[in-house]
Protein backbone atom coordinates (compact mmCIF):
# COMPACT_ATOMS: atom_id res chain seq x y z
CA UNK A 1 0.00 0.00 0.00
CA UNK A 2 1.21 3.49 -0.78
CA UNK A 3 0.21 6.77 0.87
CA UNK A 4 0.00 5.20 4.32
CA UNK A 5 0.31 7.27 7.47
CA UNK A 6 2.42 6.58 10.54
CA UNK A 7 -0.39 8.17 12.57
CA UNK A 8 -2.81 5.52 11.30
CA UNK A 9 -0.23 2.81 12.04
CA UNK A 10 -0.06 4.08 15.62
CA UNK A 11 -3.85 4.33 15.93
CA UNK A 12 -4.31 0.72 14.86
CA UNK A 13 -1.51 -0.48 17.15
CA UNK A 14 -3.13 1.29 20.12
CA UNK A 15 -6.62 -0.11 19.40
CA UNK A 16 -8.12 -2.96 21.41
CA UNK A 17 -7.04 -6.42 20.17
CA UNK A 18 -10.51 -7.24 18.79
CA UNK A 19 -10.51 -4.01 16.74
CA UNK A 20 -7.08 -4.30 15.13
CA UNK A 21 -8.05 -6.91 12.49
CA UNK A 22 -11.16 -4.86 11.63
CA UNK A 23 -9.13 -1.69 11.14
CA UNK A 24 -6.38 -3.45 9.17
CA UNK A 25 -8.95 -5.06 6.86
CA UNK A 26 -10.82 -1.82 6.22
CA UNK A 27 -7.57 0.03 5.59
CA UNK A 28 -6.41 -2.59 3.10
CA UNK A 29 -9.74 -2.42 1.23
CA UNK A 30 -9.67 1.39 0.98
CA UNK A 31 -6.23 1.18 -0.64
CA UNK A 32 -7.25 -1.71 -2.88
CA UNK A 33 -10.36 0.14 -4.08
CA UNK A 34 -8.44 3.37 -4.77
CA UNK A 35 -4.63 3.11 -4.97
CA UNK A 36 -4.39 6.94 -4.93
CA UNK A 37 -6.25 7.25 -1.64
CA UNK A 38 -4.49 9.04 1.20
CA UNK A 39 -5.00 8.56 4.91
CA UNK A 40 -4.82 10.87 7.87
CA UNK A 41 -6.30 11.32 11.34
CA UNK A 42 -9.35 13.56 11.37
CA UNK A 43 -11.47 14.10 14.49
CA UNK A 44 -9.02 11.71 16.14
CA UNK A 45 -9.82 8.76 13.85
CA UNK A 46 -8.38 7.33 10.61
CA UNK A 47 -9.89 9.09 7.60
CA UNK A 48 -9.41 8.25 3.93
CA UNK A 49 -9.11 11.08 1.42
CA UNK A 50 -9.35 11.33 -2.36
CA UNK A 51 -10.48 14.71 -3.69
CA UNK A 52 -12.10 15.23 -0.31
CA UNK A 53 -13.18 12.91 2.47
CA UNK A 54 -14.21 9.44 1.30
CA UNK A 55 -14.80 7.72 4.63
CA UNK A 56 -13.29 6.63 7.88
CA UNK A 57 -13.14 4.14 10.71
CA UNK A 58 -12.78 4.24 14.48
CA UNK A 59 -12.24 1.87 17.37
CA UNK A 60 -13.64 2.21 20.87
CA UNK A 61 -13.35 0.03 23.96
CA UNK A 62 -16.01 -2.48 22.95
CA UNK A 63 -16.80 -1.88 19.28
CA UNK A 64 -15.55 -0.40 16.03
CA UNK A 65 -17.28 1.61 13.33
CA UNK A 66 -16.73 2.51 9.73
CA UNK A 67 -18.60 4.68 7.30
CA UNK A 68 -18.64 7.04 4.36
CA UNK A 69 -18.74 10.83 4.32
CA UNK A 70 -21.42 10.98 1.62
CA UNK A 71 -23.43 7.94 2.72
CA UNK A 72 -26.68 9.88 2.27
CA UNK A 73 -25.93 10.09 -1.46
CA UNK A 74 -24.85 6.47 -1.88
CA UNK A 75 -26.86 3.50 -3.05
CA UNK A 76 -27.12 1.01 -0.18
CA UNK A 77 -28.25 -2.31 -1.69
CA UNK A 78 -26.84 -4.33 1.21
CA UNK A 79 -28.29 -2.22 4.03
CA UNK A 80 -24.97 -1.12 5.53
CA UNK A 81 -26.35 2.25 6.61
CA UNK A 82 -29.07 1.18 9.02
CA UNK A 83 -27.39 3.19 11.75
CA UNK A 84 -28.34 6.87 11.82
CA UNK A 85 -25.54 9.16 12.89
CA UNK A 86 -24.45 12.78 12.49
CA UNK A 87 -20.89 11.53 12.10
CA UNK A 88 -19.44 9.71 9.11
CA UNK A 89 -19.62 6.41 11.01
CA UNK A 90 -22.91 5.25 9.54
CA UNK A 91 -22.44 1.48 9.53
CA UNK A 92 -23.27 -0.86 12.42
CA UNK A 93 -21.12 -1.49 15.48
CA UNK A 94 -18.57 -4.26 14.96
CA UNK A 95 -16.95 -6.47 17.55
CA UNK A 96 -15.21 -9.00 15.28
CA UNK A 97 -13.66 -8.87 11.82
CA UNK A 98 -16.02 -11.65 10.70
CA UNK A 99 -18.91 -9.16 11.02
CA UNK A 100 -17.60 -7.06 8.13
CA UNK A 101 -19.41 -7.42 4.81
CA UNK A 102 -17.59 -9.35 2.11
CA UNK A 103 -14.59 -7.79 0.40
CA UNK A 104 -16.57 -7.49 -2.85
CA UNK A 105 -19.36 -5.54 -1.15
CA UNK A 106 -16.99 -3.20 0.69
CA UNK A 107 -14.89 -2.57 -2.41
CA UNK A 108 -18.03 -1.63 -4.35
CA UNK A 109 -19.12 0.81 -1.64
CA UNK A 110 -15.66 2.39 -1.36
CA UNK A 111 -15.45 2.81 -5.15
CA UNK A 112 -18.90 4.38 -5.16
CA UNK A 113 -17.82 6.86 -2.45
CA UNK A 114 -14.61 7.67 -4.34
CA UNK A 115 -16.58 8.31 -7.53
CA UNK A 116 -18.86 10.82 -5.80
CA UNK A 117 -15.78 12.88 -4.92
CA UNK A 118 -14.20 12.39 -8.34
CA UNK A 119 -17.42 13.64 -9.96
CA UNK A 120 -17.51 16.65 -7.62
CA UNK A 121 -20.90 15.73 -6.11
CA UNK A 122 -21.47 17.91 -3.01
CA UNK A 123 -23.33 16.93 0.12
CA UNK A 124 -26.87 18.32 0.10
CA UNK A 125 -27.63 21.13 2.51
CA UNK A 126 -30.80 20.86 4.50
CA UNK A 127 -32.95 23.96 4.93
CA UNK A 128 -33.32 23.36 8.66
CA UNK A 129 -29.56 23.24 9.16
CA UNK A 130 -28.90 26.25 6.94
CA UNK A 131 -31.52 28.43 8.64
CA UNK A 132 -30.57 27.57 12.23
CA UNK A 133 -28.78 30.47 13.97
CA UNK A 134 -25.16 29.82 14.87
CA UNK A 135 -24.83 29.74 18.66
CA UNK A 136 -21.23 30.51 19.58
CA UNK A 137 -20.36 28.92 22.96
CA UNK A 138 -19.31 31.38 25.68
CA UNK A 139 -15.70 30.17 25.95
CA UNK A 140 -15.12 30.49 22.20
CA UNK A 141 -16.93 33.86 22.11
CA UNK A 142 -14.68 35.15 24.92
CA UNK A 143 -11.50 34.04 23.16
CA UNK A 144 -12.66 35.57 19.87
CA UNK A 145 -13.34 38.88 21.63
CA UNK A 146 -9.70 38.94 22.76
CA UNK A 147 -8.47 38.38 19.18
CA UNK A 148 -10.06 41.07 16.95
CA UNK A 149 -8.48 39.86 13.71
CA UNK A 150 -9.76 36.30 14.13
CA UNK A 151 -13.17 37.60 15.26
CA UNK A 152 -13.49 39.83 12.20
CA UNK A 153 -12.81 36.88 9.89
CA UNK A 154 -15.21 34.64 11.82
CA UNK A 155 -17.98 37.27 11.76
CA UNK A 156 -17.51 37.77 8.00
CA UNK A 157 -17.92 34.06 7.23
CA UNK A 158 -21.22 32.62 6.07
CA UNK A 159 -23.38 30.92 8.72
CA UNK A 160 -22.37 27.50 7.42
CA UNK A 161 -18.65 28.32 7.73
CA UNK A 162 -19.14 29.64 11.28
CA UNK A 163 -21.20 26.55 12.15
CA UNK A 164 -18.38 24.24 11.01
CA UNK A 165 -16.03 25.85 13.52
CA UNK A 166 -18.59 25.86 16.34
CA UNK A 167 -19.59 22.21 15.83
CA UNK A 168 -15.96 21.11 15.62
CA UNK A 169 -15.26 22.77 18.96
CA UNK A 170 -18.44 21.66 20.76
CA UNK A 171 -18.16 18.04 19.59
CA UNK A 172 -14.85 17.61 21.45
CA UNK A 173 -15.22 14.89 24.07
CA UNK A 174 -12.51 16.14 26.42
CA UNK A 175 -11.76 19.62 27.72
CA UNK A 176 -8.13 19.49 26.57
CA UNK A 177 -9.30 18.57 23.06
CA UNK A 178 -11.78 21.46 23.11
CA UNK A 179 -9.10 23.95 24.16
CA UNK A 180 -6.70 22.66 21.51
CA UNK A 181 -9.41 23.09 18.87
CA UNK A 182 -10.12 26.63 20.03
CA UNK A 183 -6.41 27.45 19.72
CA UNK A 184 -6.30 25.93 16.22
CA UNK A 185 -9.44 27.83 15.26
CA UNK A 186 -7.90 31.14 16.33
CA UNK A 187 -4.76 30.46 14.33
CA UNK A 188 -6.68 29.52 11.19
CA UNK A 189 -9.14 32.38 11.50
CA UNK A 190 -6.30 34.87 11.88
CA UNK A 191 -5.04 33.54 8.54
CA UNK A 192 -8.50 33.89 6.98
CA UNK A 193 -9.04 30.14 6.69
CA UNK A 194 -12.30 28.22 6.78
CA UNK A 195 -12.54 25.21 9.09
CA UNK A 196 -11.95 22.66 6.31
CA UNK A 197 -9.32 24.68 4.45
CA UNK A 198 -7.05 21.64 4.16
CA UNK A 199 -9.55 19.90 1.89
CA UNK A 200 -10.45 22.79 -0.40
Amino acid sequence: MKNTSAQVDAYIAAAAPFAQPILRKLRQLYHQACPEIEETLKWGAPTFMHRGIVGGMAAFKKHAYFGFWKAKLMRDPHGLFRRRSRSSFNADQLTDVSELPSDAILLAYIRQAVKLNADGVPLPRTKARASRPVKVPPDFRKVLAAHPKAKAVFDAFSPSCRREYVEWITEAKREETRQRRIANALEWLAEGKERNWKYQ
